[in-house]
């Protein structure tokens, strides 16, 4: 009997999603587990690993193409039940479940490499992004040698490949070079423009005093046998509890419905090689500083290697977005797709302010916006929350306590 196979569902939110690319052809025979196709999201590629042995029957949507949640994108027929399908559009149900499998781009698994590569000595084992890289950019990855896991071809290859090239190589009209965004560009890009256009945002500023916060950092990392914190480690840790005291901040707009959440997540926005991540970090407001910092570098790590997972993504309604490393004062964020708020947290500046007698007084200010969803949250709500990650921020050894 043949299977349907869906584009999953994988998160909260999601729409559609871009078949990037199938890892079988129709005919062959797939094991259980085995990969059968990657789907990219505005948020991460995912591949999507076959439910049961079989054979696969048909591919009814091609690489590269969008298709809503729930289309059907392909067929698969049990051992030696294999037909002929022709490729066609086919309806989208009303859910599909969510993919039981979340491998992050870059991965393989060792049990699928001899039985695809012995079916074909000549296929190319390249990360989506390599291939997308490719071939926006005219590379034959024929021609790399992959810097990956069993020579799989990687971003960063390419992009060697791109910058070794001759200068003789042809030159684009008037000097101005044109190109397709990848998939996950291009999904941002709109999901950005349909959340600025369609959210009504609104914004509130405070500056927050963080001479002692900065004090007992430089006496935490003081100890070299211990894992280094950051600023932002407290930001987020913060944040967490001040959702914890304000629980009407940790809600979304779903589908005309408020939707709570009871776990203070908090999302921490990444720069990657393959744009802006933002995984998150469970549970931020009951759990110990330590454990907080532990995930968030950990999450780094993965970011930028490409080992997240779509379930590493999903979640939250508010997201952290740090940039006091590029020395700015004030950072103005969009509110990512799925969520109702974002933090833009800005550089430490030195300034002088006045104390109780008016003599200046030298002070050291982080710039902090809120943005926020105003069909989900009040102004008053938004002051609220502030007041509270200010009032952690201020008095820092709170947030070495569990509470």
């Amino acid at each position: 009997m043949a299977t349907d196979l869906l584009m999953p569902k994988l998160g909260l939110t999601m729409t559609e999603g871009v078949l990037l690319e199938w890892k079988a052809r129709p005919g062959d025979a797939v094991a259980k587990g085995q990969l059968l196709y990657v789907v990219e999201t505005d948020k991460i590629a995912t591949e999507v690993e076959a439910e049961a042995d079989g054979i696969l029957e048909a591919q009814l949507v091609a690489d590269g193409e969008t298709v809503p949640v729930g289309a059907v994108v392909g067929r698969l027929a049990g051992a030696g039940e294999a037909g002929t399908t022709s490729r066609q559009a086919m309806p989208a149900t009303a859910e599909a479940p969510i993919a039981k499998s979340a491998v992050a781009p870059g991965l393989i698994k060792a049990a699928d490499l001899p039985s695809q590569q012995s079916r074909n000595s000549e296929r190319i084992v390249a990360t989506p992004l390599a291939r997308r890289i490719a071939k926006t950019n005219s590379v034959d990855l024929a021609g790399l040698a992959g810097s990956g896991p069993r020579g799989r071809i990687k971003a960063i290859d390419v992009e060697q490949a791109l910058s070794a090239r001759p200068a003789s190589m042809p030159a684009t009209v008037a000097g101005i070079t044109r190109s397709k965004p990848s998939a996950t560009q291009a999904a941002m890009a709109r999901r950005l423009v349909e959340v600025k256009q369609g959210v009504p945002h609104f914004y509130l500023s405070t500056e927050i005093e963080v001479t002692a916060l900065l004090a007992l950092r430089q006496t935490l990392n003081a100890d070299t046998e211990a894992a280094r914190l950051t600023l932002n480690h407290f930001v987020l840790a913060a944040t967490g509890r001040a959702l914890r005291d304000n629980p009407n901040i940790n809600r979304v707009w779903a589908d005309g419905d408020l939707v709570a959440f009871a776990d203070t997540d908090v999302s921490m926005a990444i720069e990657t090689e393959r744009g802006l991540l933002v995984p998150v970090i469970r549970n931020a407001g009951s759990r110990p500083f330590d454990a907080i910092a532990a995930d968030a570098r950990a999450l780094v790590e993965r970011a930028r290697s490409g080992r997240l997972s779509a379930a590493d993504m999903e979640g939250g309604a508010l997201a952290v977005s740090n940039a006091g490393m590029h020395d700015v004062t004030w950072v103005t964020s969009i509110i990512n797709p799925g969520q109702s708020a974002i933090l833009g947290v800005g550089s430490v500046r030195s300034l002088f302010r006045p104390d109780g007698d008016g003599r200046p007084e030298l002070r050291r200010e982080l710039g902090i916006v809120l943005s926020a969803d105003h069909r989900v949250h009040t102004g008053v709500e938004g002051l609220a929350f502030l007041s509270s990650l200010k009032a952690y921020l201020e008095t820092p050894m709170r947030l070495l306590r569990q509470t």
